[in-house]
């Protein structure tokens, strides 16, 4: 549930190996969102998201939500991706970013309600503005912009 509203989603893992790349591409199209996830551990895991968000982008659609994921957090001492690196990426390439343990459950679910809640905030802003495209308006029109010019919006959430 987000709010009043019943959220249904479909989860696909497709473990990120080189044997599913091939079939991968089908699962892109018409996601809606998605969660990059790396093992924070593992810098070579790491290397690879840029090469997955290209392929992700080639054959999604452009408006697809993502986040990286930095998944492990709880092996602090054997940590060789930095928070501050994988964060500036993010941000970078406009993307959500979360560190999660999936061991301890540590901001693994809130890693799915994020991306939900930008995906269902996102579906029902086009709703209105399609709803908007149909209307008439009386009078002086003035539209809302969603930010400033220069105004960012964080990626990163660390807890």
């Amino acid at each position: 549930m987000l709010g009043t509203s019943a959220i249904k989603a479909q989860i696909w893992d497709t473990a990120g190996l080189e044997r599913y790349r091939a079939i991968t591409s089908a699962y892109y199209r018409g996601a809606v969102g998605a969660l990059l996830v790396f093992d924070l551990t593992k810098h070579q895991t790491y290397a690879v998201v840029e090469r997955w968000l290209k392929e992700l982008y080639d054959h999604a659609e452009a408006t697809i939500v993502v986040m990286l994921v930095g998944n492990k957090s709880d092996l602090s001492q054997a940590r060789e991706v930095p928070t501050e690196e994988a964060c500036m990426f993010a941000e970078n390439n406009g993307l959500l970013f979360l560190e999660t343990s999936a061991l301890d459950s540590t901001n693994v679910e809130l890693a799915f309600e994020t991306v939900l809640k930008e995906i269902f905030a996102k579906v029902s802003k086009q709703r209105q503005n399609s709803t908007r495209a149909n209307a008439i308006t009386l009078g002086n029109a003035q539209t809302e912009q969603d930010s400033g010019p220069g105004e960012k919006k964080a990626c990163c959430i660390n807890l």
